[in-house]
């Protein structure tokens, strides 16, 4: 049984090798690869609630790929490691590393340096690791998950509501809420995804 997946808008298509590495053979629809998806992912935010770790290793490489390996790690062989294809959106996969080292280390600055406030903080790290692309599938469930644990742990705020939804993944008004934030953030306007976020 083959893994036959539509899309819709703002979702990055998996390649035909990257569904080999799919761990239930019984999935066959997006519908089922969701719901899989979402039963690993709510592990992985019941493990966020429990982390206790200094900024430096929050705002890491091995943590990026940590997290989204405890994210998808039950349905993907290859969950937690960087893309080795090029997609539709995202920089060169040769480059994941470099753009993934330059984000943490604007992200260390504005720290240290109280540059913006806490918000736009995160909501531009999570912009820009969505625009680097790191993995295969899950990048946008991924930065909204990152950008809670940062806003959490790192500023004892409460975790973004995200629009009010819980499942951007899915055709609605409020994803096309968001991917228009998402382009003006795209614009360096952050205003409309950091309140879309809040």
């Amino acid at each position: 049984m083959g893994l036959n997946l539509s899309y819709i808008e703002g979702q990055t298509p998996i390649d035909e090798d990257e569904k080999i590495g799919l761990k239930i053979k019984t999935i066959s629809t997006k519908n089922e690869l969701d719901e899989w998806e979402q039963l690993n992912i709510e592990e992985a935010i019941k493990w966020s609630m429990k982390i206790k770790k200094p900024v430096e290793q929050l705002i890491s490489a091995e943590f990026v790929k940590d997290l989204h390996k405890r994210m998808y790690a039950k349905v993907w062989k290859w969950a937690g490691q960087f893309r080795n294809t090029n997609k539709n959106i995202g920089v060169d996969k040769y480059r994941i590393g470099i753009d993934l080292k330059m984000l943490c280390d604007d992200f260390m600055y504005w720290h240290n340096n109280n540059i913006f406030t806490p918000q736009e903080r995160v909501i531009r790290f999570k912009h820009r690791i969505v625009a680097i692309h790191c993995f295969p599938n899950g990048n946008g469930r991924h930065s909204r998950l990152i950008a809670d644990i940062l806003i959490s742990k790192l500023y004892g705020e409460p975790v973004f509501s995200w629009g009010g939804s819980q499942n951007l993944s899915s055709d609605s008004d409020i994803r096309k809420a968001y991917l228009q934030a998402l382009r003006e953030a795209d614009k360096g306007n952050y205003t409309p995804l950091i309140e879309f976020a809040i």
